[in-house]
């Protein structure tokens, strides 16, 4: 059986972000032949602009987001909450990723959405509007795939560390691979 390949986009940009860490722990955590991989790039890629995105003039990070995106088989969006929405680099790489509009690269794929945050809810509006601008964009939003993890809840512990949170990631990862067709 071939191995399922899941991207996964962290919302937070910050190097020892606790999404970053939910994130590392999915790569970790992934059942056998299930792989995960982050891209790091969305600090790199510039605001969407359809004059640059054309044949000529497409920014080489833009290109590898879209090809790392084709090749998975599913997506993985580890974000936290920024001012209650979406963090400005996932929302960039989501139009991005919607184009060309109708046919973008994870067209049709399962996605889900997971992370934490400050707040009491772990970012459960981000998530709700991550998923909702995903579903235009054009993945199959997994709306039954969710974990919110509030800062609070890891006491200072890193994700894999806390065992529920760790638990948590592996079956959020594992349904979603069983989501691939």
């Amino acid at each position: 059986m071939p191995e399922i390949k899941v991207l996964a986009l962290v919302g937070s940009l910050r190097a020892a972000s606790i999404n970053r860490q939910i994130a590392e722990l999915a790569t970790e955590a992934a059942p056998d032949g299930v792989v995960v991989t982050i891209f790091d790039g969305l600090n790199e890629l510039p605001f969407y602009n359809e004059d640059i995105d054309n044949d000529a003039d497409v920014p080489a990070v833009v290109t590898a987001l879209r090809a790392l995106a084709a090749e998975a088989d599913a997506a993985l969006v580890v974000t936290p909450e920024y001012n209650g929405s979406i963090p400005a680099v996932i929302k960039n790489a989501i139009d991005w990723l919607s184009r060309p509009f109708g046919d973008g690269a994870l067209k049709g794929k399962p996605l889900a959405v997971i992370g934490g945050s400050f707040g009491q809810y772990g970012g459960v509006w981000a998530h709700d509007e991550t998923r909702k601008s995903f579903g235009i964009a054009g993945p199959r939003v997994v709306e039954s795939i969710t974990l919110s993890v509030p800062f609070k809840t890891l006491n200072g512990q890193h994700p894999r560390e806390h065992a529920e949170v760790a638990a948590n990631v592996r079956d959020a990862v594992g349904k979603l691979a069983a989501e691939v067709n």
